[in-house]
């Protein structure tokens, strides 16, 4: 059998490993000491931690949710966050619920006459940055308690300094209704993530606490084929320079209460709070019944050498140069990049699967036909 090396076991991968190990022999490796990326879930106080983030599944593609369900049993939990700004609180997305204690309003036509005033008084014609696009699609009140402050400590920057790409559209529903996505599909897994992880890896050869980097040439030597799901300008030792990212960290701490803030997610939209949410683990499952409970503070930062790259600044000057490491990749006749940062765009978990799906399909059609 042909040997095929997939670096990084993350969701990606393990979705590469469940289905290509029926025709190949399948080596998984990563530098971190556990399975699953950053999905990674962590059982403390009998309450499954995410520990490097909230992650809701959600999709609209079946074909995706019935995968996902093969490898485990999902609740129906849906995403119904809070933000509080200073001392007022709200429902996201903006609905309305928002709406009703925003501006003291009872039906849509009333949200909807308001916002479209602030819109046309800003009269706004170019848009030019965030804090022009972000007010031109919800008005100025939405956008100074809600937008503003939370955005810029996401991006570390003023609103009037960030591109308006960054808010294509921001989601406004004229109804009385907390569900965040609009996805047919929604659901956290009883038991974790990590659970999900390891069964898609059964059978597999998995090593971890292996940076890829410290036997390269060995690896590209003795395997057929490499799924490479790192960082891909750091597999191409930065040759164009380094792509830009953004990254979080977390303050997480055991509390002896029950219950903290009643919720999964509250966002914290103004400036004078350094963190941008925090994170409630015990609300995305409902049936944990541990006396204490665990909050992760949520801060958003530059990316340093030594964190975690979470997300790609995807503007015009690293997609340029993004593109120059795609075309070495092209190049490359038994490496294959995949995940957030092998192809430099930031993807949900259902897009995650969807990806893999695209590469097996390929992979099969290529090399099994």
């Amino acid at each position: 059998m042909k040997k095929i090396l997939l670096v990084g076991a993350g969701l990606y991968n393990a979705v590469v490993a469940n289905e290509l190990k029926k025709y190949f022999d399948v080596t998984v490796i990563d530098k971190r000491s556990h399975i699953a990326g950053n999905i990674y879930t962590e059982k403390r106080e009998n309450i499954n931690v995410h520990v490097y983030g909230a992650h809701i599944f959600h999709t609209s593609n079946k074909e995706v949710w019935d995968y996902i369900n093969k490898f485990a049993e999902f609740n129906n939990y849906i995403n119904s966050p809070i933000a509080i700004y200073k001392d007022e609180l709200y429902n996201l997305p903006f609905n309305m619920n928002t709406f009703s204690k925003l501006f003291n309003v009872k039906t849509p036509f009333e949200a909807m006459e308001i916002i479209e005033k602030e819109k046309k008084e800003a009269n706004i014609n170019s848009i030019t940055n965030l804090e022009e696009q972000a007010i031109s699609l919800v008005g100025k009140t939405i956008y100074e308690k809600l937008v503003k402050d939370y955005t810029a400590k996401q991006w570390g920057r003023d609103c009037k300094e960030l591109p308006s790409f960054i808010i294509k559209r921001l989601p406004v529903r004229f109804t009385f209704d907390n569900n965040y996505f609009n996805d047919r599909y929604q659901g956290i897994p009883l038991g974790g993530y990590t659970k999900i992880v390891e069964k898609m890896l059964e059978g597999t050869k998995v090593v971890l606490n292996i940076d890829f980097f410290s036997q390269k040439d060995k690896y590209l030597k003795d395997f057929d084929y490499i799924v490479y799901t790192g960082s891909i300008d750091q597999f191409y030792d930065y040759k164009f320079g380094k792509l830009d990212y953004r990254t979080v960290y977390f303050e997480t701490e055991t509390l002896s209460c029950p219950n903290y803030q009643g919720n999964a997610v509250v966002n914290y939209t103004s400036k004078e709070v350094p963190f941008t949410r925090i994170i409630e683990h015990k609300h995305f499952e409902f049936d944990s019944t541990s006396p204490k409970t665990i909050i992760s503070k949520e801060f958003s930062k530059t990316f340093e050498e030594g964190d975690e790259p979470y997300y790609p600044v995807n503007d015009f000057k690293n997609n340029s140069l993004y593109d120059l490491y795609l075309n070495e990749a092209k190049k490359e006749e038994k490496v294959f990049f995949g995940g957030r940062l092998g192809l430099y765009k930031y993807f949900d978990m259902d897009d995650t699967i969807e990806k893999a799906f695209e590469f097996i399909n390929f992979f099969k059609e290529k090399y099994l036909s």
